[in-house]
């Protein structure tokens, strides 16, 4: 099969390579599936170039841990009854070696999710990774039906999936922006209410929820703790997933006094059944129109490393993907 691959940490032109590699065959328990899109995230970005203190842990590495496609083959005990089926892939290339970047991947069976009839490949390609860890930063502490949620970085790729599945978990969902110009298209992706950072945004949140915030879904522990701060309500909830200063201090004292709890989250290592609730979930939001990520780049196989420069610009405009 043709598929990109690197043999060593670097700058996507130096390192990527397209050419052919052997099939993979899947083993027990295992599924093949026939790529369609490979998605592009910023975390396939970071283990090439080794952010993150990321090593090689394999000689070679396919790129890319999320995907869609179609079944092709199943491996000893998997239903064989999929082979046909429609699927978008997360965790592929987590602990292993081959993502979706290539005409095939192998992955364990439940990580190959139905992808409903009228979602598209490129849909399905994009929702892993950043769907699931929007997912898990509303709900690592339980449901929400009733409570307040505050998502940060709305337009980004997790925070997109936060603002779907919190509104349909029967959340009360703030949505913070930098730019008042973003607002509508927030409220379009499932904000039920919008505030402008700056001046004034702490108030702002509190005239919406003034019982306080129950959790927050947090791009940017470092940079927006302070204002956490204000808005949580005693025994509160910070889920962070990225931070914009990885070696700030945080204010232990005023997190302690308010016994706020704060998750770190990372998503190679999510319980097993977080993972499987947040593929139905996120099935049921594609499905139902709740979650839709533009597309803000496509690129064919050949263009891989041109991809990768590309998820690291994109952002909120939307995300990359490359089409087999």
């Amino acid at each position: 099969m043709r598929a990109a691959y690197y043999e060593q940490q670097g700058p996507s032109h130096e390192v990527i390579r397209i050419g052919e590699v052997p099939d993979p065959e899947p083993g027990p328990g295992e599924v093949r599936v026939r790529v369609a899109v490979s998605g592009v995230h910023v975390g396939d970005v970071g283990k090439r170039r080794g952010y993150w203190g990321s090593t090689m842990t394999y000689p070679r590495v396919i790129p890319h841990g999320d995907g869609a496609g179609t079944i092709d083959a199943a491996g000893p005990g998997a239903d064989a009854g999929r082979v046909g089926e429609r699927v978008w892939v997360y965790l592929a290339q987590s602990y292993r070696p081959f993502g979706t970047a290539a005409e095939y991947v192998v992955v364990p069976a439940e990580h190959a999710v139905p992808l409903p009839p009228r979602v598209g490949f490129d849909q399905g390609a994009v929702v892993g990774i950043p769907g699931i860890t929007g997912h898990r930063a509303v709900f690592a502490s339980g449901p929400v039906d009733g409570k307040t949620v505050l998502v940060t970085g709305p337009l980004g790729g997790v925070g997109r999936a936060a603002l779907a599945v919190a509104g349909r978990g029967g959340a009360e969902v703030i949505a913070t922006v930098r730019h008042g110009a973003q607002a509508d298209e927030v409220l379009a992706a499932g904000a039920h209410h919008v505030v402008v950072l700056g001046d004034g945004a702490a108030e702002r949140i509190k005239a919406v929820a003034p019982g306080g915030v129950d959790r927050v879904a947090e791009i940017d522990l470092a940079g927006n703790v302070g204002l956490d701060l204000e808005v949580l309500k005693i025994g509160g909830t910070i889920a962070t997933y990225a931070t914009g200063d990885p070696d700030a201090s945080l204010p232990y004292w005023q997190l302690a006094f308010q016994n706020i709890t704060v998750q770190y989250l990372s998503n190679d290592d999510f319980p097993r059944q977080a993972n499987e609730n947040a593929a139905r979930d996120l099935t049921a939001a594609l499905a139902a129109g709740d979650l839709r990520y533009p597309i803000a780049a496509r690129f064919p196989l050949d263009e891989t490393a041109a991809a990768q420069d590309a998820a690291e610009r994109t952002g909120a405009a939307g995300r990359v993907v490359v089409e087999l």
